[in-house]
Order: structure tokens, then C-alpha cells, then sequence
């Protein structure tokens, strides 16, 4: 928890404001009893009314002035402590956005969630409770105990006696608990990536009949949650009990002892019930700590979790001395690429050598785990490369900025993606500034103005989490408006037409051809019929390129461009 305390930098005036009011506070409950202690001796004993008012008042001032101090202490202890949340969970989410693909596998979506939610949160509360209590629980237990010794030293071994056992309780306890806490946000994990496989792939389960099997698997991991939590909870609920049990058994001890020390003309009443306060002081800070203790160790997992996350390192970051790309045109160039997953025994991808030019369409084939997908992911560097050069615009893309690469391009990857929002909103996602005439041409050459026009408000129509309320194929033509109206140089669609019907797919790339006459396009495809009319095939086969050019010089010179032909065409189409 103490590296956390780096970001709370911009609340270092709060933080002394809440300091001092705390140690306001502290005092004005500590000056109580000796000004009790006062009436009773001097006002009452004496009978001096006077007196009684004098110093009554006086206490009424000072518990106003402590409770004044509290409350507003109170109100900025929450403000820093919510302000400090906010911050984590800006610093999480920005990390999390600069994560490699590799990185989101070290740490799963499920656990970043509840690092961001729930991890953050016990944080949050335990600041807000340290805030409040960091200066008034060690004030009132250290100045306690010497004020009660100033009322009365023959008592004090019961201070000497109660606080070590309450001590030795909180230790004991936490040593148990810590452990417990840590487990308990391992299982909040698994809670989180059980709901989100069952919401995210509702369909798949309902499709199969595996609804009761994902309730079981649901069931099973809320119960192994709620089990941990229950032995955890048992051993925190365990302190409260011995501290109530030790401070009425101190309370009885110095009324007893204090009682015979009066008796024997050893102490005054006022000083026994100023001793009693002070004692009941100390034992309720001992109290408050104990309470944040049992915060601490759950926070304190929750921190290491948090630190975790900041303290990945992104494998891809910017070079020290960025290069801009002289021309903007959108030249692709790979030389000698290979490439290979982290762990992979063999490399994805080996000794690629290719050029995608200007003006000209590059199509991408092979069988299925050949490494199409992966070769297009390279190009906006989603991964770095093990050797080799991936040249665009003349400069290797690991000496460029990744803002500047990826202005450059327009990605519509092969698992459509849409966001909760209107229809303009996803599309706009490609140029924040783009107009409603750049959004409608967009939409246009993708196909998508017949099915956004029968909707019901149009262009401003919702779309759901995961656009859900739309289909494959319409979620494909949204995609790909959303990557037309950025008018980049270099166009990538990974697998993109897979759901279109041939109507709507011819249609789609003869509107493509005219609209990207300029520019750079790759294009993955399973279908011959996609690429047959592109200037340039690339044929992939377990990683390695076996062919390189058109449709009908790879007819002639590759043995695997002829399968993928012959089992998808009939010969009258070879032909």
C-alpha cells in the first residue's frame, strides 16, 4: 500500500488540513476529562456553582470545536480518499490500453475489472479510514495513557496488563486473516470471468442446452467465494468480542481498585473518573485500530494486486528518438519477417519477404492457422517482430511512434467490433471529427445506408453492448464504414467479408476498388472469390509464404492455391 502513496501528490494541502484537524480533535477529547475532573474535585465537591457553569461551558466549547474539526476532517478525508480512487483507476485503464495482446494474457480482462472495481475500492476505504484515524487512534492512546498516569500511577498496571493481551489479539488475528483476504479477491477473479463468459457468450450456451451447466459452474465458484469469506469473517468477528470483554473487565477493575484507593485517601473521585475516561480512551483507540486492521490486510492484498497491474511493463513502446515517415503514401514492406508467439516452439510466422504498394490490392490466403490474421497484426504493431524488417513508408514501424503508425491505418479486424452508442457514434470512432456527409459515404460504400435507413432513427439509432441488436453481417459493414471514413493510407480488413453474402460482397468490393484507389489495401480472405481480382495474392502455408502473385500465375506455379481454388470453385469458375 505504501508504493500507492505516490499518487497521493496533488492532496498533499488536504492531507495537512486533515492532519491538523484530526490532532484538534485529539485534543479537545483528551482536555474532557481532566476539565471533568476539575468539577468533580473543585465544583461539586465545593459546592461551587459558579465553578460548575464556568467549566462546564468551557467543555461544551471544546467538544463543539472537536466536533466541528471531526466533521470537516470527515468531509476531506472522503474527498481525497474518492479523489485517489479516481486516480487508480485512471492509471489502471491507461496502463491496461498500452498492454500488448501478450500482456492481456498474462493478466485476464476478468481480474483487470475487479483490480479496477472492487481491489480499487478497498483501497479507497481503508485511506478514508487511515486518513481519519492516523493522527486521532495514536494521540488519543499516547496522550491517554499519559494523562491517566498524571491523574493516578498506582492504576496504571492495569494499563500494563489490558494493552499487550489486545495487541497480542489484533497480531494473532491478522496473521490468520491476511492470508484469507488474499485468497477471497483470487476467487472475485473467477466470479468475474464466469459472468463475463456466461453474459458475453449467452447464445453459444443456450444453442448447446449448457445453460444448467454454467449455473453449476456459476453456483460452484459463489460457493467457494462465500466460503472463504465465511471463515475469514468468523476469524475477524472473533476481535470484537475480547476487545468488548477486555474493556469492561478494565472498566470493572478501576472502578474496584479505584474505589479502595479513595477509600484509603489515595485518589480523589474526580481523578478516578478522569482515569476511567482516559483507560476507556486508549481502549477505544486500541479499537479503531483494531477495526482498521481488519481493513488492511484485504486492502493490503488489494494494493499488491493494483501494483501488479502498474507495474507491467509494455512490451511495445515508443523508441527513444521517433522517426516520421518522409512520404505519406502508405508503401508496406516486409523483409525477412518471422515472428513467434511468446512460448510458441515454433515461430507463427517465417522469413516473409513482401511489398504492398499504393494503388494497389493486396489479397492474403491460406489454410486455416497458416498465419494470415497474424501477418496483418503486425503491420499496426499489435505485436513486435523476432527478426527481420517491417517497413512502412521506408521506416521500420519500431522507430515510429505507435500514434503516427496507426494514423496511417485503417483496421477492421476479424471479429466485428461495435460499441454501445448510436450508429454515427460507431462509425465517427474512425475520425472524431468526421462530418454527417464523410459518415453517410462511409456507410455508403460499406453497404450499410439500406439496413441503417430502415431502422428506426436512422443514423442515430442505439447500438447495444457488443452490437448485439444488429447482425454478423451488418456489424462487418459497420466495422468497415468506421475504417472508410478515416480515409487512412494503408486499409487492413482481416477477414472481413466472411459474413456478407456473394451479392453484397461483390457489390462491397467494386465500391471498395473506387474508393481506395489510392491507398495501401490488405486484404485477409477464406474466399478465392474475394482475392481473385487482386494484384497480388500472397499464399500462406504453416507460417511460411509458398506463393506470391495473380490469380492465374499462382494457378500455374502453387500446388496450395490450386486446393484452396478446386475445393471452393466449380471448374467452369477456375476457368
Amino acid at each position: 500500500m505504501i508504493k500507492l502513496l505516490r499518487f497521493m501528490k496533488p492532496f498533499r494541502l488536504a492531507i495537512v488540513l486533515i492532519l491538523i484537524l484530526a490532532f484538534a480533535q485529539s485534543m479537545a477529547n483528551l482536555y474532557l476529562p481532566t476539565l471533568m475532573a476539575d468539577i468533580v474535585d473543585n465544583g461539586i465537591a465545593k459546592s461551587d456553582t459558579n465553578y460548575i457553569w464556568r467549566i462546564g461551558g468551557l467543555m461544551l466549547l471544546i467538544t463543539l470545536g472537536g466536533t466541528i474539526c471531526a466533521i470537516i476532517g470527515s468531509f476531506f478525508s472522503s474527498r481525497v480518499a474518492t479523489g485517489f480512487g479516481k486516480i487508480i483507476r485512471g492509471n489502471i485503464f491507461t496502463r491496461a490500453e498500452a498492454f500488448s495482446l501478450h500482456e492481456f494474457d498474462t493478466i485476464s480482462t476478468a481480474s483487470l475489472i475487479t483490480r479496477t472495481t472492487n481491489d480499487t475500492t478497498q483501497v479507497q476505504q481503508v485511506y478514508v479510514m487511515i486518513l481519519g484515524m492516523m493522527i486521532t487512534a495514536p494521540m488519543m492512546a499516547i496522550g491517554g495513557i499519559i494523562l491517566a498516569l498524571q491523574q493516578d500511577v498506582g492504576l496504571s498496571w492495569i494499563l500494563v496488563v489490558v494493552i499487550p493481551i489486545l495487541v497480542g489479539t489484533i497480531l494473532l488475528i491478522m496473521t490468520r486473516a491476511i492470508p484469507l483476504f488474499q485468497s477471497v479477491q483470487k476467487k472475485l477473479d473467477k466470479i468475474n470471468l464466469i459472468v463475463d463468459e456466461g453474459l458475453t457468450g449467452v447464445r453459444v450456451i443456450r444453442a448447446f442446452d449448457r445453460v444448467k451447466y454454467e449455473e453449476k459452474r456459476f453456483d460452484d465458484a459463489n460457493l467457494d467465494l462465500t466460503d472463504v469469506s465465511i471463515r475469514v469473517n468468523r476469524i475477524i468477528a472473533f476481535l470484537m468480542p475480547v476487545m468488548m470483554l477486555v474493556l469492561n473487565v478494565s472498566s470493572v477493575a478501576i472502578l474496584w481498585f479505584g474505589a479502595i484507593r479513595i477509600d484509603n485517601g489515595q485518589m480523589q473521585v474526580g481523578a478516578l473518573i478522569a482515569f476511567l475516561q482516559y483507560a476507556m480512551q486508549i481502549l477505544f483507540a486500541m479499537l479503531m485500530v483494531s477495526m482498521m486492521f481488519i481493513m488492511v490486510p484485504r486492502a493490503a492484498a488489494s494494493a499488491d494486486r493494483i501494483n501488479e497491474a502498474l507495474a507491467i511493463k509494455p512490451e511495445i513502446k515508443d523508441a527513444e528518438q521517433v522517426k516520421l515517415a518522409n512520404a505519406q503514401s502508405g508503401y508496406v514492406e516486409f523483409q525477412d519477417v518471422t515472428f513467434s508467439y511468446p512460448g510458441a516452439e515454433e515461430p507463427a510466422l517465417s522469413h516473409i519477404s513482401f511489398s504492398a504498394k499504393p494503388g494497389q490490392v493486396t489479397a492474403i490466403i491460406g489454410g486455416t492457422g497458416s498465419g494470415k490474421s497474424t501477418l496483418v497484426n503486425l503491420i499496426p504493431r499489435f505485436y513486435d517482430i523476432d527478426s527481420g524488417n517491417l517497413l512502412v513508408d521506408n521506416v521500420d514501424v519500431r522507430e515510429m511512434s505507435q500514434e503516427h503508425l496507426r494514423e496511417k491505418i485503417g483496421f477492421v479486424p476479424q471479429k466485428a467490433i461495435l460499441f454501445s452508442g448510436t450508429i454515427n457514434e460507431n462509425i465517427r470512432f474512425g475520425k472524431r471529427d468526421a462530418t454527417d456527409d464523410e459518415i453517410r459515404r462511409a456507410a455508403e460504400v460499406a453497404q450499410a445506408s439500406d439496413f441503417i435507413q430502415d431502422m428506426k432513427d436512422g443514423f442515430d439509432s442505439a447500438i447495444a453492448q457488443g452490437g448485439t441488436n444488429v447482425s454478423g453481417g451488418q456489424k462487418q459493414r459497420l466495422s468497415i464504414a468506421r475504417a472508410l471514413v478515416r480515409r487512412p493510407e494503408i486499409y487492413i480488413f482481416d477477414d472481413s467479408f466472411s459474413a456478407l453474402d456473394f451479392k453484397t460482397d461483390a457489390r462491397l468490393r467494386a465500391a471498395l476498388k473506387q474508393e481506395t484507389q489510392e491507398a495501401t489495401v490488405l486484404i485477409v480472405a477464406q474466399r478465392v472469390s474475394t482475392v481473385m481480382d487482386a494484384d497480388q495474392i500472397i499464399v500462406l502455408d504453416e507460417g511460411r509464404m509458398v506463393g506470391i502473385g495473380t490469380h492465374h500465375e499462382l494457378m500455374q506455379s502453387s500446388e496450395v492455391y490450386r486446393e484452396i481454388v478446386t475445393s471452393q470453385l466449380a471448374l467452369e469458375e477456375i476457368a
